[in-house]
């Protein structure tokens, strides 16, 4: 059996505890969902195993929470290649870089979370890394400065990303496989809750995993966190088994619905529903009716709002669907009429 890759995370950010960490899939044939990911992804390994090279750059983009450290892990479990980690906030300084590729062992995994964060002057470091595994570094300042350039091993470097657009198309177009994770099918997100039953040795039934399953968000994160929360409580309030019953108790006394919303995804549609009569409103406004930060409504509530489409884009604002007032049990106001 081959070693596990040895993982450092210098600069990377903290968060990542060890039952996170246990509840990873270690190898792509334990991997759930994203089949067609992982049936191009095994090719392409399986291709440079072969020819002795390092795996082309890849980049992963899709939500949070859907697997792209754990597939960047992965990949370095199947190359068997150290794994060093960091994420795009991190780095700061061209010699940031520079420090971590030049330390880097010979075929190692490298992998930036968070890559569109990275300032465009940072992203231009890699170019020449990633195309032909030089690093040009100036040495002294004004007319006695030179360039000496760095020759580094061989490597591929992994990026991950929520928000692809925002990479520019030189550093985009650099990365040879490109992913997008999407999310997963309720059936999918059930095996998931079984494997991490298993590993954190929780008696789980059948109706238990689904009804856990069905209100993950599409998103194997939320999945293992209210696997979590569902065995605090059927340790302590119920008869210690996970059961279809005890998930719905327990995810009441979260305010998780039945769709999945929790408290802030319902306080933003009845602040649209109830306050601006179903819209359009501005993001801005509807953050301070909320009490949350614009950017985390856009980039956390607003994009499994939209995929259940109980949320409207619209070019004045953000505007409640018919979905949303039924599922707040409001009734919804008649269109205007046409004179």
């Amino acid at each position: 059996m081959s070693e596990e890759p040895r993982i450092h995370t210098p600069g990377a950010l903290a968060g990542e505890d060890e039952l996170d960490l246990s509840l990873r899939p270690r190898r792509l044939a334990e991997f759930v969902g994203q089949d067609s990911l992982r049936e191009q992804l095994s090719v392409s390994l399986e291709a440079a195993t072969a020819r002795g090279e390092p795996l082309d750059h890849v980049l992963l983009a899709g939500p949070p929470g859907l697997g792209k450290t754990s597939l960047a892990q992965i990949v370095a479990a199947e190359l068997e290649a150290p794994f060093v980690q960091t994420a795009g906030p991190a780095l700061e300084r061209k010699g940031d870089i520079a420090a971590l590729l030049t330390a880097l062992e010979p075929g190692a995994v490298f992998f930036v979370d968070e890559i569109h964060r990275l300032n465009r002057a940072l992203e231009e470091t890699f170019y020449p890394a990633m195309e032909d595994r030089r690093l040009p570094i100036t040495i002294g300042q004004g007319a006695g400065a030179r360039v000496v350039t760095l020759e580094l091993p061989p490597f591929t470097l992994i990026g991950a990303t929520t928000r692809a657009g925002l990479l520019s198309t030189p550093l985009r177009d650099r990365f040879g496989i490109q992913h997008r994770l999407e999310p997963y099918a309720p059936d999918d997100l059930a095996t998931i809750v079984r494997r991490s039953a298993e590993i954190l040795d929780v008696r789980l039934e059948e109706d238990g995993a689904h009804a856990i399953a069905e209100r993950s968000r599409g998103t194997p994160r939320v999945a293992n966190r209210l696997l979590r929360r569902v065995r605090d409580w059927a340790e302590v309030r119920g008869s210690g088994v996970v059961t279809a019953q005890a998930a719905d108790s327990a995810l009441a006394l979260l305010e998780v619905d039945e769709l999945g919303l929790d408290r802030l995804d319902r306080d933003i549609l009845s602040a649209l529903c109830r306050r601006f009569s179903g819209g359009p409103v501005g993001l801005t406004t509807l953050a301070v009716a909320v009490g949350e930060e614009a950017d985390t409504i856009e980039d956390v509530y607003e994009p499994y709002l939209l995929q259940q489409g109980l949320l409207r884009r619209t070019p004045r604002g953000r505007a409640a669907t018919a979905l949303a007032y039924e599922h707040l049990g409001l009734q919804a106001p008649e269109p205007a009429g046409l004179w």
